[in-house]
């Protein structure tokens, strides 16, 4: 590997533009592709070349990055598509995509036949931590790829090792059951102080410092009060991850109860009352379609 490896970034989304563009800034040499080409052309001005398919995109590349819906997205692309066959011998693919865990040891598997090295390395931040450069990278796979790919992913955030393949889903799964569980009761707090009379603002900065403190409730409780929900992260994204989160739990014999009811909730939010593509601290409309 060299000291300044030819990278391919497949996924410019809402998440994979501003870690792309993060790496461009850091002086890597990218290669970029994504299925609406239009999104991927936005970042020619900061000195990404264009490929005009996956598998030209793949070709010369040392390290390959995907990010994109899903575990079954990328093994359409990897493996479906052909794209893993073009991967040329040595190189290793980072997945930072969201997905479950068994997907994320398959695709392992798939590679290593061929010679080719394999990480999950899902994120944590949102759009916000994307293009600060903060995004927590959640990192399963072998300790000689997590080195090798380690100054990578310091450009785009803190990246911690956590075990072998399937880790890095598994630790990500765990934070979105987190996240997904916390803006529920941040959602009945705001709610309960907006109905009580008091100043959920106020309140929020009253709380700050404190046990019930968290980035939750201070950027997501405001966006509930203030009808912000332009999304950073969207509601069907945090519900497929939650899903996850229960297929894996049934795998291991395990009763998420809290995750399941949360999860219920955000398909009712998707299903009923439109709001797949609003920011998933929208769960805050279930909570008021409930109390109307």
């Amino acid at each position: 590997m060299t000291d300044n490896p030819h990278i391919a970034f497949l996924g410019i989304g809402l998440m994979g533009a501003p870690m792309a563009r993060n790496l461009i800034k850091a002086g890597y040499d990218l290669c970029l592709w994504n299925r609406t080409a239009e999104k991927a052309q936005a970042l020619e001005a900061d000195g990404a070349k264009l490929a005009a398919s996956a598998e030209q995109a793949v070709e010369h590349a040392d390290i390959i990055i995907t990010m994109l819906s899903d575990g079954v997205a990328t093994k359409a692309l990897l493996f479906d598509e052909g794209v893993a066959a073009s991967l040329k011998d040595g190189a290793l693919v980072i997945d930072m995509s969201s997905s479950k865990a068994s997907e994320a040891k398959d695709h392992a598997m798939r590679l290593a036949k061929r010679g080719i090295g394999y990480l999950d390395a899902p994120v944590s931040g949102g759009t916000k931590g994307a293009e600060d450069a903060s995004l927590a990278i959640m990192v399963g796979g072998e300790t000689p790829h997590f080195d090798m790919a380690h100054p990578i992913l310091q450009e785009m955030g803190r990246a911690t090792h956590v075990g072998g393949h399937g880790a890095g889903q598994m630790a990500k799964l765990a934070n979105q059951a987190i996240v997904g569980v916390s803006i529920g009761i941040v959602a009945e707090a705001m709610l309960f102080l907006e109905r009580g009379g008091a100043d959920p603002a106020a309140v929020r900065e009253a709380l700050r410092g404190g046990f019930a403190d968290s980035t939750i409730l201070q950027q997501h409780g405001a966006r509930m009060t203030t009808g912000n929900f332009v999304p950073g992260g969207t509601a069907r994204t945090q519900e497929k991850d939650m899903a996850n989160v229960l297929y894996e739990a049934e795998k291991l014999g395990l009763e998420l109860p809290l995750t399941q009811i949360l999860r219920d909730r955000y398909a009712t939010l998707i299903t009923e009352l439109d709001g797949g593509d609003k920011d998933h601290s929208a769960l805050y409309l279930e909570l008021l379609a409930r109390n109307q």
